[in-house]
């Protein structure tokens, strides 16, 4: 049940003028079945024996009140103490007043009783949820944005033909004013009360006072008309922007009247978090998110490791440094009120909100620190929201970041007040913010949203979209095109969020600004690392990064992905350069490269040769033949039954039918073959269909393919035409394209020489067998998963990224024999278990829980690649990035090398 329904349903239930049958109601709102409540009623379960009493075994003991509420409280927990079980719950009310107490955390209740639907959490251990749990993940913002969505609705349907900006900007000043009569900013309870007592119950009238309000607070009250009414001039001048405005009329009802004096009597606004609540506030408005409130705001934790490295670590510091010092301490205090941030993607404003706080929270203790060293001085603000900018797509986002921001200064002038001696600071006339832009960060100049200059100090954060370049619309694919398409060549495939570090480079480059974003690790991985990569560090360095991790909110049921943090400063600023670990665990190293390990930044190219003295590898043959030259098991049983001559009918697997232990067959010819088997209609007609299909395609090297038809269009097998093997101690090597990443490693292996590999894996043809083992290593995959990248979260394996460039250092034929005997281990046991290599090393399974890898295969796996290790140097790496920082060392070097 939402949060506001059981709000609701109690509320009918307070508001009974008969209570007579008040306490089978109540229970009737919990998972307390309806057969033990109507057995209740009936007296047969109750084990009460006082007139007005209910006591239901186990769950609560209740009591009307009859004199005083207090002494009969007392009773009650008297009687308890008598009884051998005790019910959870105590109960005694005179429907004036409410105690209870919850008897196993010992936490007690003791409100007004029309107060008690704002309480319904303290009875949910009947649900079988306990309320510290329930307030962990149902905060005062989820319980308000629940309110609000209901709200939303009913002022949305009730005005169809309004503005989204009108609508936008009326439940914007709302929320405001709940916020405002809950927080001192007005009168305790000013706004609602007003609502109430001078609006109709139909709310035909309530437009008028709503625009007769809204239109007075932008006024200071000597700049209202003489006429102002009385009850109108109660509520202070609020500027800010918020009211500048003209309200645009509404129609309102009473229902949408009644759901405002909800939310202003059941709600505790003093408790929201702006960073959470502006989020849930977003996703009311969006309909494809409404389902998911509370999903879509990012936890303060995950905000910290961005800000944290960026700046606020440094300030911290500079703030011990300056501990017991008046002129330190005042050139900090000072320092903190120049600097600007910008978040060019800011959403409703979760980094500026937890920034603000943050530097808000610095600025009182240089405050607290200046008192104690008896330094006595008048407070002069520092940290103002005018430091604060950002750009949002969305206008109605834009609105709920200003509204969050002023919530937040709001709180944190509380804090002030409450932790530094006569230090005031009035939230109203409210500030403003630098400048939050409703733009199009792609296409805005950010230098003109938050003007900077070489000098000034200022930064730029946040975790803009990522959007894979499948994924991209046609004006998202414009807008890459816009952005990035002067400065990279190879741009097409680059994920969205490479905007955003690009603009940010260029908006740096001649500044100390520095910048940090989330995004997802596959700009670290793969082909984007080369050409985007190769732009930014011409002037930059990695001054931080955090190592891939799920980058999640604090919602339950929260949907993480899988990300990367990189934050970035000019060459010309010497700073210490942080990696953070999958674990957290932070070091502090010379350099780091784009893939996020230690080291200096060495970035893979693609190659169309080997660089490592490895055999060719080659993609697997592709037919573009329509299907005709691809058999079916049925078809297969037609063509046995003719003569066909030179053995045309093959084997034909790829990575799917290799991993899965399936294969399917193909006709396999060249010119001559062809040519002996042309009389067999069957086979001449599969030719006449792939020629057709070939000169039907657009794209010139197809149609000169149908010159050939007989053929595959690219044949993987270069020893013959039929890909047969000479030399019998040479093997044929598969290597799946795209493989699970839930896998240790990927399934590696051989085919017998007559197998035709499809072009969905590669195949290294005339090998041997200590290569099979040198590729089924973890160094291997090491170098497979970080160079080569993912498609989608599946390892992505090419020849020219992976395979051409992979490091081998010199290996001495004895070392050879032992990596075949192990390679042979491996090979043997998968034939002894005669399972799939998808059974063995790990299937995906229907439920996304991936079974786990034979332990012995495992067990020789890991031996392997202990012998493997041992060839790369010290033999022992303590993780995979110790041997990604060696791998790229050595392939710096191989490059030297090569072109030498």
């Amino acid at each position: 049940m939402a949060i506001i329904e059981y709000e609701d349903q109690i509320q009918e239930i307070v508001d009974k003028l008969d209570h007579s049958e008040f306490i089978y109601d109540f229970l009737s709102v919990y998972d307390i079945p309806r057969a033990t409540i109507t057995k209740l009623r009936k007296g047969i379960n109750n084990l009460a024996t006082e007139i007005g009493a209910v006591y239901l075994k186990n769950k609560l003991y209740f009591r009307e009140g009859i004199g005083n509420l207090m002494q009969d409280f007392a009773d009650l927990q008297e009687r308890v103490d008598e009884i051998g079980s005790k019910p959870r719950y105590l109960l005694v009310t005179d429907y004036q007043h409410l105690l209870a107490k919850d008897t196993k955390t010992n936490e007690t209740l003791n409100i007004k009783f029309d107060k008690l639907p704002q309480y319904f959490d303290f009875f949910l251990a009947w649900n079988g949820i306990e309320k510290v749990d329930f307030d962990k993940e149902n905060p005062a913002d989820v319980r308000a944005a629940e309110r609000f969505a209901k709200l939303y609705d009913v002022v949305v349907n009730d005005n169809p033909d309004a503005t989204r900006k009108g609508l936008n900007l009326f439940l914007i000043r709302i929320l405001f004013c709940l916020f405002a009569e809950d927080t001192n900013i007005f009168k305790h309870d000013l706004f609602t009360n007003r609502v109430k007592q001078m609006t109709a119950d139909d709310g035909s009238d309530f437009n008028q006072f709503i625009g007769g309000l809204f239109g007075v607070l932008d006024f200071e009250k000597s700049q209202r008309p003489a006429n102002t009414p009385d009850w109108l001039n109660e509520f202070p001048y609020v500027d800010g922007d918020l009211f500048k405005d003209q309200h645009e009329p509404l129609h309102f009802s009473a229902k949408s009247r009644k759901l405002i004096i909800e939310a202003g009597e059941r709600l505790k606004w003093n408790q929201v978090n702006p960073d959470i609540l502006g989020s849930m506030i977003q996703a009311v408005a969006s309909e494809d998110s409404r389902s998911h409130l509370g999903m879509h705001y990012t936890s303060v934790p995950n905000i910290m490791k961005v800000i944290k490295p960026l700046f606020l670590d440094g300030l911290r510091e500079d703030f011990e440094v300056a501990k017991g010092n008046e002129d330190k301490l005042q050139r900090l205090y000072d320092r903190i009120g120049k600097i600007k941030f910008m978040d060019p993607a800011c959403g409703s404003g979760n980094f500026l909100i937890i920034t603000y706080k943050e530097l808000r929270q610095l600025e009182i203790d240089i405050l607290i620190e200046l008192n104690n060293i008896g330094v006595s001085t008048m407070y002069v603000p520092s940290v103002t929201l005018n430091q604060f900018y950002g750009i949002e797509i969305d206008d109605f986002a834009c609105d709920v970041t200003r509204l969050s921001l002023w919530i937040a200064e709001h709180q944190m002038n509380v804090k002030l007040h409450e932790q530094v001696r006569d230090a005031v600071r009035p939230t109203l006339p409210l500030q403003h913010a630098g400048a939050i832009v409703n733009d199009n960060a792609l296409l805005v100049n950010w230098n003109k949203v938050m003007p900077t200059s070489p000098t000034s100090e200022s930064y730029l954060f946040g975790n803009p979209p990522y959007l894979g370049s499948s994924m991209q619309s046609k004006k998202q694919k414009s807008e890459v095109t816009e952005v990035l398409s002067h400065v990279i060549s190879k741009y097409k495939n680059l994920d969205y969020i490479a905007c955003w570090f690009v603009l940010a480079a260029n908006y740096s480059k001649n500044s100390k600004t520095q910048f940090a974003f989330v995004s997802t690790n596959s700009i670290c991985q793969g082909e984007q690392v080369a050409p985007l990569w190769n732009v930014i560090l011409r002037d930059f360095d990695i001054k931080f990064a955090y190592q891939s991790f799920p980058w999640e909110n604090s919602a339950k049921n929260n949907a993480g992905v899988v990300v990367v943090i990189i934050g970035l400063v000019n060459h010309s600023i010497k700073t210490k350069k942080i990696l953070i670990d999958s674990e957290n665990l932070m070091r502090e190293v010379d350099s780091i490269s784009p893939y996020l390990v230690e080291g200096e930044a060495i970035i893979v190219e693609r190659t169309s040769k080997p660089i490592n003295n490895l055999p060719e590898m080659v993609k697997g043959s592709q037919p573009s033949d329509g299907g005709n030259l691809i058999l079916t098991n049925e078809e297969i049983d037609d063509l046995k039954k003719i003569p066909l001559k030179n053995g045309i009918i093959r084997k034909y697997v790829g990575s799917k039918e290799f991993i899965n232990g399936t294969y399917r067959y193909c006709l396999w010819m060249d010119k001559s073959s062809y040519l002996v088997n042309r009389q067999f209609k069957q086979v001449e007609m599969r030719v006449k269909n792939v020629e057709r299909f070939r000169l039907s395609r657009s794209t010139q090297i197809t149609k000169n393919a149908a010159k050939i038809p007989w053929a595959f269009m690219q044949r993987g097998a270069y020893a013959t035409a039929y890909g047969e093997i000479k030399d019998d101690s040479k093997i044929t090597i598969i290597v799946p394209r795209v493989s699970s990443q839930n896998r240790l490693y990927i399934p590696i292996g051989i085919v017998s020489s007559d197998v035709i590999v499809a072009d969905s894996a590669m195949a290294i043809y005339n090998s041997s067998v200590w290569i099979v083992g040198l590729l089924m290593s973890r160094m291997h995959m090491v170098w497979a998963s970080n160079v080569g990248g993912k498609l989608k979260s599946d390892y992505r394996y090419s020849a020219g990224l992976v395979y051409n460039t992979f490091p081998v250092p010199k290996i001495t034929l004895r070392r050879k024999k032992e990596i075949e005997e192990l390679t042979y281990q491996i090979l043997d046991l998968r034939e002894e278990r005669g399972l799939s290599l998808a059974e063995l090393y790990g299937a995906p399974l229907a439920d996304k829980h991936p079974k786990d890898m034979d332990s012995n295969l495992k067990e020789i796996h890991f031996a392997l690649d202990e012998l493997v290790d041992r060839e790369y140097g010290t033999g022992h790496f303590e993780n995979d990035s110790q041997r990604l920082k060696l791998l790229l060392s050595m392939y710096k070097e191989e490059v030297r090398t090569f072109e030498e």
